[in-house]
């Protein structure tokens, strides 16, 4: 996939790093405290081209490709071997400062379950949308798209993955946007999409959040209806040391939707490490 102008603008350049000979790929730029940010399944690397230059200005800022999307090679479906996997590539990609760790959606639960199992490789955290695990009704959820997919291939279920996206009142309103993003999400690798929606419908993080020492900063969109607000309660009040920001008018992809308002709520956050 190409930069868009915006991010070749802002100086991005494709890195790749080898972790046990499997590739994994992102998009590097800025300088100073680094910040690796992890996308959400149904969106891609480039759902965050709208603020990644901005934040550029201030930090490293590292958009990685999660395995089997863009350059990055697939590494399976168990979520603590994809956990393991950005360990090491995290090291590589910022081998000398503890990164802030940044992830929406599925990258969420990618980047929570990374600091689980590796304590010490972050400083903060940055779950938006995201959670500890999923209501049966989630479950369900998931386990009904990918049987759908499977029966009638990716397109046939485009405009739910679209609706847990974005409000629909927001579709209207944008539909060369939502043309773009569904081009995306029909570009997902469906061995990728199957066993993530496969390995979300089960997990389970709650036992191990007291293990979170780092702080963090929870965001949800108030429309989000891929993983509704209470699931952002629930993972708030599960970490020792949190915050939760309800995002007005928002939905699962605030950084595409709102992406003023998503800097605006997670400045004073990051910019806390620079001056630790």
């Amino acid at each position: 996939m190409q930069t868009s102008d915006n991010m070749q603008r802002a100086g991005f350049k494709d890195v790749n790093v080898s972790v046990n000979g499997k590739r994994l790929s992102a998009r590097v730029a800025g300088s100073g405290v680094p910040m690796v940010l992890f996308h959400s399944l149904l969106a891609d690397q480039s759902s965050f081209d709208l603020v990644a230059p901005v934040l550029a200005k201030t930090h490293k800022v590292i958009v990685l490709n999660l395995p089997g999307f863009g350059g990055s090679d697939f590494v399976g479906s168990r979520l603590e071997n994809i956990a393991d996997h950005f360990a090491g590539g995290i090291a590589a990609f910022a081998p000398r400062q503890r990164p802030i760790l940044l992830g929406n959606g599925y990258g969420g639960f990618i980047a929570l379950l990374t600091v689980i199992r590796h304590p010490n490789i972050a400083s903060r955290l940055v779950l938006t949308d995201s959670g500890a695990a999923f209501s049966e009704p989630g479950r369900a959820a998931f386990r009904g798209m990918s049987a759908a997919a499977r029966e009638k291939g990716l397109g046939a279920i485009a405009d739910v993955a679209m609706r847990r996206l974005f409000a629909p009142e927001f579709q209207q309103r944008n539909p060369a946007l939502i043309e773009e993003r569904k081009k995306s999400f029909l570009a997902v690798d469906p061995q990728v999409f199957h066993g993530a929606c496969d390995a979300l419908a089960t997990l389970d993080l709650r036992p191990q959040l007291s293990s979170v020492k780092v702080p963090a900063l929870i965001l949800v969109g108030e429309q989000d209806e891929a993983t509704p607000p209470p699931m952002s309660h629930e993972l708030c009040a599960g970490l020792p040391d949190a915050k939760l920001h309800l995002l007005a008018g928002c939905a699962h992809v605030p950084q595409l939707q709102a992406p003023g308002v998503f800097l605006d709520a997670i400045r004073g956050f990051i910019d806390e490490e620079k001056a630790a």
